[in-house]
């Protein structure tokens, strides 16, 4: 009998906020001293009083509304009860019955997967395991999260693999995360169960991969799952609800436990926090939203005449496609400053879209005004006139027109001479 993976996806996405979800506790945590990030809120001492955070709820709607959510006309915050060392109230803040953004989609390979919902919770503390002894560091703990569950859509890994790095592109082009997984600013779980071929219906259970922080961790885990789930089938076994962790070093996933049903989480109203109306609040906001990194994608092959490699490419993040839009509108050709943006993997932070037109115009020309050339041909000139440069550290600076005059020889001419005086310049002054 041949099988085929039900799979649904949930991750998890740190928001960049300056505080945290409800409290006035800074949010950038990462690589600080542990515990210093913390208050009574976060901490869950008694008495203390949650506050949501505007800007938060602003950014799980802009993602929301990226995904083509609806934005719910109420929302509402709900505690869910769960005991563990990380979590110093006895309850996280979270949404369930009530989420801020449903019903939405994206399209992957072709096919429309189905968003549930997007909700805002907070996020947990972090264990440190040292040995024997567990510590725990709460600087994480409060820090606004949003959760983007779609339904059991995907039918192999290679959906799975390019729905996420689809979220994590469109994070990073919102502005509302850096989606950056070895920090832990974005988390993937999967939930994977397998069916037989043909067979309509969800089978009745599922197997959920926690806390996967890479793309390649969460393909291998995933594969490896369907396989075992494949093989416990087909040995007359009955599988059952269970989350598992994945073990990099042994390439397999392990039991962490048997996996919770909604109702073992005993969810009720958060009563320290209102009802939550932001339908005007979305509409601003959708008038607001950034041009989404797919719709780039298709307008730069209608605009431009670009390939669909070459859109992808320059499209990948949001700065790199307007530093290319401006080196076009700078008088760049588009197909050469495409390809010359491209081929030489310009560095957007160092270098202005002016100078790249310059470049482009120079080359067409035949005339050499590309750094990295230049540079080579400097070196060789102060390696071969040793003497030019002893004369040029005792004060003699008119050898710098001999140094440009062996570039320019170097270069048949063709080197441009100012950027050549730069260079050397440089050089000079640091030998």
């Amino acid at each position: 009998m041949n099988y085929e993976p039900v799979i649904g996806m949930e991750v998890h996405v740190e928001l960049n906020t300056k505080s945290k979800m409800f409290c006035r506790c800074s949010a950038d945590y990462f690589g600080k001293e542990p515990n210093t990030h913390v208050c009574p809120v976060c901490l869950g001492l008694p008495g203390a009083l949650p506050v949501p955070n505007k800007k938060a709820l602003e950014y799980c709607m802009m993602i929301g509304l990226a995904l083509g959510c609806k934005i719910s006309e109420k929302s509402l915050f709900e505690r869910k009860n769960y005991f563990y060392p990380d979590l110093p109230k006895g309850y996280q803040i979270s949404q369930y019955r009530w989420p801020l953004c449903v019903d939405g989609w994206i399209e992957i390979a072709g096919r429309k997967i189905r968003i549930n919902r997007a909700h805002q919770e907070e996020d947990t503390g972090k264990l440190n395991h040292r040995g024997n002894e567990t510590m725990i560091d709460f600087n994480r703990s409060g820090v606004p999260l949003v959760e983007i569950v779609t339904e059991p859509d995907f039918r192999g890994v290679e959906e799975v693999r390019d729905y996420a790095k689809k979220l994590q592109q469109l994070f990073r082009y919102l502005g509302v995360s850096n989606a950056d997984m070895e920090k832990g600013d974005m988390r993937l779980e999967a939930n994977v169960s397998v069916r037989p071929e043909l067979v309509e219906g969800l089978p009745n259970y599922r197997v959920e991969l926690k806390n996967i922080n890479s793309f390649r961790f969460m393909v291998a885990a995933i594969e490896y799952e369907i396989k075992r789930q494949i093989s416990e089938l087909e040995a007359g076994k009955k599988l059952t609800q269970e989350t598992r962790g994945w073990n990099e070093q042994k390439k397999e996933t392990y039991l962490q436990r048997s996996k919770e049903e909604a109702h073992d989480y005993r969810y009720f109203p958060e009563p320290d926090i209102p009802e939550i109306s932001l339908q005007s609040s979305a509409i601003r906001l959708q008038q607001q939203m950034p041009e989404l990194p797919w719709d780039k994608l298709a307008r730069f092959q209608k605009q431009y005449g670009l390939t669909k490699q070459q859109a992808e490419i320059l499209t990948e993040s949001r700065e790199l496609a307007d530093f290319y839009e401006e080196t076009v509108r700078d008088g760049a050709d588009i197909k050469q400053a495409a390809n010359y943006i491209i081929n030489r993997k310009i560095n957007i932070e160092e270098v202005l879209p002016a100078q790249v037109v310059i470049s482009i115009k120079g080359t067409s020309m035949g005339i050499i005004s590309d750094e990295e050339s230049l540079k080579k041909l400097a070196k060789e000139a102060i390696a071969e006139n040793p003497k030019a440069v002893e004369d040029f550290q005792k004060g003699k600076e008119s050898v710098l027109q001999a140094l440009i005059g062996t570039v320019m020889r170097k270069s048949s001419g063709k080197a441009d001479a100012s950027k050549v005086a730069e260079i050397l310049l440089k050089y000079l002054r640091n030998v």
